[in-house]
C-alpha cells in the first residue's frame, strides 16, 4: 500500500517537473519571439524616420533652389 502511494506520488512529481520544464521552454520561446518582433518594429520605424528625413532634406533643397532662381535671373538681366 505505502509503496503504491509512493510510486504514484513519484509519477505525479515527474509529470509536474516535466510540465514545469515545458512551461519554462514555452516562456523562453515567447520572450524570444517578442524580442524579434520588437527588433523588426524598431528597424521599420528607423527606416520610416530615415525616409522622412530624406524627403524633408530634398524638399528644403528644392525650396532653396527655387528661392535662388529669381535672384539669379535678375543678376543675368541686370
Amino acid at each position: 500500500m505505502v509503496s503504491s502511494v509512493r510510486s504514484n506520488l513519484g509519477a505525479i512529481q515527474n509529470r509536474l517537473e516535466h510540465t514545469i520544464s515545458n512551461i519554462d521552454n514555452a516562456s523562453e520561446n515567447i520572450q524570444s519571439a517578442e524580442s524579434r518582433i520588437r527588433d523588426v518594429d524598431m528597424a521599420r520605424e528607423m527606416m520610416e524616420m530615415t525616409r522622412a528625413n530624406i524627403i524633408s532634406q530634398a524638399s528644403q533643397s528644392m525650396l532653396a533652389q527655387a528661392n535662388q532662381q529669381p535672384s539669379s535671373i535678375l543678376q543675368l538681366l541686370g
